[in-house]
């Protein structure tokens, strides 16, 4: 007895929402991040005005001075939508939390003196409190941002800085052998150090400015680009000549989020800045109107940090800023 398997292929009507193929082309595949993005801001039919600024919609492309035919160019180059957003954090925590384990199974910070201890504790904890502004700047971003693939990416940007704040809380409990005290005495380092207040004062500026891609620029370029280098590349390598390895375990998750969450801030700033010259003229005014302040927070964390070798960073930091800057087409 013999068994005929036949196969038929069933060509789909469709292949994806009429909206989605008028952006694509006409019978083409969209991914599904694309499906979850695209054409989903409201632009009709709004039912009142914010009554605290009534000369705006309640989503409005005149609360940034940033022009755009279409905000909807502003996309992700991950492509993160929830599904693999929450996947790719969840391996990452997996990882980190096994860095956790380790670090204390095998007590890795003993091998740091107290001085580096105190350092830890003084100049890298404190960044608790700085990521949780950062959280704050970008749910102001995703709230007022226009355009659903910008304002998606800006609301996990603000998840994930809570998540950098949680690793950073970690960290100290584990230096100080799960002691609260720690957290306290790093809240007063922020509230009243003298090598914090540039950078508190900055980021509480930051958190009253209602240009949302403008909070972008300062926020996840500026900012971000000066803290993080500083934090997890600088101190990272300082402290390795004494014995920290620890540390550069218990921040991986910081320098691999860093350098994924580059590609969104450049991608989005060329295509404002790509999109017109005025866009450009106010992208770079707003670069020249925080850049000095961002050196000025950072320079005395730098210099308290890494000593002799504080020059040398600081430079290198800002030179890779004016890079970033070039190859996104702005002024440096």
């Amino acid at each position: 007895m013999s068994v005929d398997i036949k196969t038929a292929n069933i060509e789909p009507l469709r292949l994806t929402f009429d909206h989605i193929e008028a952006r694509i082309g006409k019978g083409k595949a969209a991914t599904r991040y694309q499906e979850a993005v695209h054409d989903v801001q409201m632009t009709q039919n709004f039912h009142y005005r914010p009554t605290w600024e009534p000369e705006l919609e309640l989503f409005d492309k005149r609360r940034t001075q940033i022009v755009l035919e279409d905000f909807d160019q502003l996309l992700d180059p991950r492509q993160y939508y929830y599904a693999p957003y929450t996947i790719q954090r969840a391996r990452q925590q997996e990882a980190q939390d096994g860095n956790f384990g380790m670090v204390e199974k095998r007590k890795l910070f003993a091998a740091l003196s107290s001085d580096w201890i105190a350092n830890i504790e003084r100049l890298i904890v404190p960044l608790r409190h700085l990521e949780w502004g950062a959280n704050t700047n970008n749910c102001h971003i995703s709230a007022y941002a226009y355009g659903t693939p910008f304002n998606s990416a800006a609301l996990m940007q603000a998840m994930d800085r809570l998540g950098v704040a949680q690793y950073l809380t970690r960290l100290a409990l584990v230096i100080q052998h799960n002691d609260p005290q720690v957290l306290d005495r790093a809240k007063q380092v922020w509230l009243s150090d003298p090598l914090w207040q540039p950078l508190r004062r900055l980021i509480e500026d930051a958190m009253v400015t209602k240009d949302w891609f403008e909070l972008h620029v300062l926020q996840n370029f500026l900012l971000d680009g000066a803290i993080y280098p500083y934090a997890y590349t600088h101190f990272d390598q300082a402290i390795a000549a004494h014995g920290g390895i620890a540390y550069a375990l218990t921040t991986e998750f910081m320098r691999d989020w860093y350098l994924e969450s580059v590609r969104w801030t450049d991608a989005t700033i060329k295509v404002a800045a790509l999109a017109s010259p005025a866009n450009k003229a106010v992208l770079e005014s707003w670069i020249a109107k925080w850049e000095p302040r961002v050196h000025e927070a950072i320079a005395p964390l730098a210099n308290a940090a890494l000593a002799a070798e504080a020059p040398g960073a600081i430079d290198s930091i800002f030179k890779d800023l004016a890079a970033r800057r070039a190859k996104l087409g702005l002024a440096h």
